[in-house]
C-alpha cells in the first residue's frame, strides 16, 4: 500500500455538509490533504476522515439532478422551456440516450447532473470502491481506536462496498467485482477488469452485506452526531432490494439475454428461471422488517393534532409526512447528506395566498395523466374496475360541493377524474381546484378555506409564466413539507428533510410480493399490504375487491393478487424514485414507457377548454436495449475486456 501515493492529488473529496444541525457534527468531516496512505491510518481522527470519504460516494437522491429514478422514466415530466434541454436524466426519458456521450453515465461518472457541476465528475463509483478497499486493507493499523468501533467502521465500509456494486448492477446488470485493489505497478493488462456474471455479482454483494450486518449496530447510539450512519436495518433493507431485483423477470430467466456472453464466451446472465431467488427475496425482506421494527420503526400516523384538523386532512398528513417528516418513525434510511431540495419545483403559487413569486413556487414538476389514473377510487380499487363509480367520462366538468371541501374547493368547476378518489390521490397530487393544505395557510392553520390550486391559463398556477408552469396541469404535492412556509416579500422557508431512501412501507410491499411469487402464504401477504392501505385510509384488499370491484375474486388468484400488489406499490411509492426500477425489473417498461405522455390543455382559460387531454410527448422505449444502461464507447475502447450491453 505504500506505493499508492497521494490518493487525493487532482481531486477534492465531496464535502458532506449536512443541513440539519442534529447531524452536522457527523457529516462536516472531510479529509485533509494527506499525501500518503500510511498517514491516513496513523490516528483515529484521520481514519475517520477516510471513512467519511467512503461515504461521500453515496448518491444524492434527494436532488433530481442526481437521482436517475426521478426523471428517466414517465412519472414526472418537465416543461421544454425549463430544464429539459440539459437535464441528463430527463433527456433519457425523451429517448436521447446514446453510447458516444452516455447520459447519466454512472460507469465513468460523467453527464450525471447539472452541467458545470464539478462534483458530478468526482462521484465515480469505481473510485469509491477503490477507496473502500483501501480503508478495509488499512483500518487494522489504527492504534487509538476501540475494537468495537473498529468493527463497526469495517461493517459500514463493507456495506458501502456492497451498495456501490448493487447501485451499478441495477443500471448495468453484470459489472466488474472490485473486491481488492490492483497495485499501481501491476501489468497494465491486469488493471483491466472483466464484467462478472450477474449471479456472481449477486452472491458477492449478498455475502458482503451479511458480513456487514454482523458488525453494524441496530440503531445509532447518538442521534445528535450519527444520524445517517449505516445500521443493521439499512443493510438488511438493501439486501431485500438486491434479492427482489435479482428474483424479478429482468434478471431471473430472461430469454432476451440467453445468448449474451462476454468475449470469452461466458454467459453474463442465467437464462434459466430460479425460483429459489424468490425464496431468498422473501427471507431477506422479512429479516429486514423484523430488524426495522425491533429498532423502533413503524408506519407513520399523524397523531399530535394541535390545529383541530378534519379526519380527511389528518389522513392526508399520514401519507405526506411518512415521506417529509425529518427522520420520521417510518424512515429506515434517511440520507442526511442529501435533503430533498426540489420543493419549489413541486409547489405552484396558491390561491388565498398573498405570496405570488413564481420563482419561489414554480410548480414545474408535472404529473402525466397515466400517473393520475393510477390511483384508486375512494372505494380502494382501480377506477376502471369500480362497479359503483363511473369514470368513463374522465374530463366531464363537475362542480365541487361543500362535502368535498377538504379535497376540492367548494363551488369550483373541475374534471370528474378529480372526484371520488382515494386519500393518496389528494395527498400526492395538486390539480385545478384541489386543496393544498399547509401549516401557514390562509386561515390560522385551519384546513377550512385554506390554499387551493387555480391552474388554468393566466391563473396563479397556470400557463403564462415564460418557464414556470406545469406541462400537464397536475403537480407533485407529496414531496412538499407541510410545515414549509411562504411569506409576503420573501422567499419563505422550505423546511428540508433527509431524503427517505427506504421506508418501512416499501419493505412491507416487498415482502408481500416475494411471498406471493414464492408461493408462500397469500393471506400473510394481504395482511402486510392491508397495513399500508389502512394508513392510507382504505379498507383491506378482500373487503374492497369483494364489495366494489367488477372482478371481485381477483385477489384469490396468484396472478390477480400480484397485479394488486404491484399497483399498490406503484401508488404508495409514487414520486419516490422507485417506479422506474420496478417497471424495469418486472419487464413492464416496454409497455408503460411506450405510452404517450399526456396532460390537460394548459392553454385553456375555461374549465371546459382546460379539461381536454392532449399528447405532450410520444415516448419510445426499445426492448430489450433500454432495460440496461449503455457503457460509453470510450470506456469500451480503453478496456477491450468489456462488452457492451445488448442492443447498444
Amino acid at each position: 500500500m505504500k506505493n499508492i501515493k497521494k490518493y487525493f492529488r487532482g481531486w477534492t473529496v465531496l464535502t458532506l455538509v449536512c443541513v440539519f444541525s442534529s447531524c452536522s457534527k457527523y457529516l462536516d468531516i472531510v479529509p485533509d490533504n494527506i499525501p500518503e496512505i500510511d498517514n491516513a491510518f496513523t490516528l483515529r481522527i484521520e481514519a475517520q476522515k477516510f471513512l467519511m470519504t467512503c461515504y461521500s460516494y453515496l448518491p444524492r437522491n434527494g436532488d433530481n439532478w442526481y437521482n436517475a429514478g426521478f426523471m428517466t422514466g414517465d412519472e414526472i415530466w418537465l416543461p421544454q422551456e425549463d430544464q429539459a434541454r440539459w437535464h441528463a436524466a430527463f433527456r433519457i426519458a425523451q429517448g436521447m440516450q446514446n453510447t458516444n456521450d452516455v447520459l447519466f453515465d454512472e460507469w465513468g461518472g460523467w453527464n450525471k447532473g447539472n452541467m458545470g457541476d464539478s462534483d458530478a465528475a468526482k462521484r465515480r463509483y469505481f473510485q469509491g470502491l477503490r477507496n473502500c478497499n483501501i480503508f478495509l486493507s488499512n483500518i487494522q493499523r489504527v492504534p487509538d481506536i476501540t475494537e468495537t468501533e473498529r468493527e463497526r467502521w469495517i461493517g459500514e465500509v463493507e456495506f458501502l462496498k456492497a451498495y456501490y456494486h448493487f447501485y451499478l448492477m441495477r443500471m448495468y446488470g453484470a459489472v466488474p467485482i472490485v473486491d481488492e485493489n490492483i497495485p499501481e505497478n501491476a501489468n497494465p493488462e491486469d488493471l483491466r477488469l472483466k464484467r462478472a456474471p450477474f449471479d456472481e455479482c449477486l452472491h458477492f454483494v449478498s455475502n458482503l452485506l451479511d458480513e456487514a450486518v454482523q458488525k453494524l449496530p441496530l440503531t445509532v447510539s447518538d442521534e445528535n452526531s450519527e444520524l445517517g450512519r449505516i445500521t443493521k436495518p439499512i443493510a438488511l433493507a438493501i439486501k431485500a432490494r438486491l434479492w427482489l431485483m435479482a428474483a424479478s423477470p429482468l434478471f431471473n430467466g430472461n430469454p432476451d439475454y440467453a445468448n449474451y456472453t462476454d468475449h470469452d464466451g461466458i454467459p453474463l446472465f442465467n437464462s434459466t428461471f430460479d425460483p429459489s431467488k424468490w425464496e431468498r427475496a422473501k427471507d431477506a425482506a422479512k429479516e429486514a422488517i423484523d430488524a426495522a421494527e425491533q429498532s423502533g420503526a413503524s408506519l407513520y400516523y399523524y397523531t399530535n393534532d394541535i390545529y383541530n384538523l378534519s379526519d380527511v386532512t389528518k389522513t392526508q398528513l399520514n401519507i405526506r409526512n411518512a415521506v417529509t417528516e425529518r427522520f420520521g418513525q417510518e424512515t429506515i434510511w434517511g440520507l442526511s447528506f442529501s435533503p430533498f431540495v426540489n420543493q419549489a419545483q413541486c409547489m405552484p403559487p396558491m390561491s388565498r395566498s398573498t405570496f405570488t413569486d413564481r420563482f419561489a413556487m414554480q410548480g414545474v414538476w408535472s404529473v402525466p395523466l397515466k400517473i393520475v389514473r393510477q390511483f384508486y377510487s375512494k372505494n380502494g380499487v382501480p377506477i376502471n374496475e369500480d362497479k359503483h363509480l363511473d369514470f368513463s367520462n374522465e374530463f366531464e366538468v363537475r362542480i365541487a360541493t361543500d362535502d368535498e371541501r377538504f379535497n376540492i374547493e367548494p363551488g369550483y368547476h373541475t374534471a370528474r377524474i378529480n372526484f371520488d378518489r382515494e386519500p393518496r390521490y389528494y395527498a400526492n397530487l395538486g390539480f385545478d381546484g384541489g386543496i393544498w393544505y399547509m401549516r401557514n395557510d390562509a386561515n390560522q392553520s385551519s384546513d377550512v378555506n385554506t390554499y387551493y390550486v387555480q391552474a388554468k391559463n393566466t391563473e396563479r398556477a397556470g400557463f403564462g409564466h415564460f418557464e414556470n408552469f406545469s406541462e400537464t396541469g397536475y403537480f407533485v404535492k407529496k414531496l412538499v413539507n407541510w410545515r414549509s412556509t411562504m411569506h409576503t416579500g420573501s422567499n419563505g422557508q422550505w423546511l428540508q428533510y433527509p431524503w427517505p431512501e427506504i421506508r418501512l412501507a416499501e419493505l412491507y410491499l416487498t415482502y408481500a410480493e416475494a411471498l406471493v411469487e414464492s408461493d408462500g402464504d397469500r393471506d400473510e401477504a394481504i395482511q402486510y399490504v392491508d397495513l399500508v392501505r389502512a394508513r392510507a385510509g382504505l379498507h383491506g384488499i378482500a373487503d374492497s375487491w369483494t364489495n366494489h370491484s367488477r372482478n371481485p375474486a381477483k385477489f384469490t388468484s396468484k396472478s390477480g393478487l400480484l397485479d394488486i400488489i404491484r399497483q399498490e406499490r406503484l401508488i404508495e411509492l409514487t414520486f419516490e424514485g422507485q417506479r422506474l426500477w420496478d417497471l424495469r425489473r418486472w419487464k413492464f417498461a416496454a409497455d408503460r414507457l411506450n405510452e404517450n405522455i399526456t396532460g390537460l390543455n394548459i392553454q385553456g382559460r375555461t374549465a371546459d377548454a382546460y379539461n381536454i387531454e392532449r399528447v405532450i410527448h410520444t415516448q419510445t422505449f426499445i426492448s430489450p436495449r433500454d432495460y440496461l444502461w449503455p457503457i460509453k464507447d470510450w470506456d469500451l475502447m480503453r478496456n477491450p475486456k468489456l462488452i457492451q450491453n445488448p442492443g447498444w
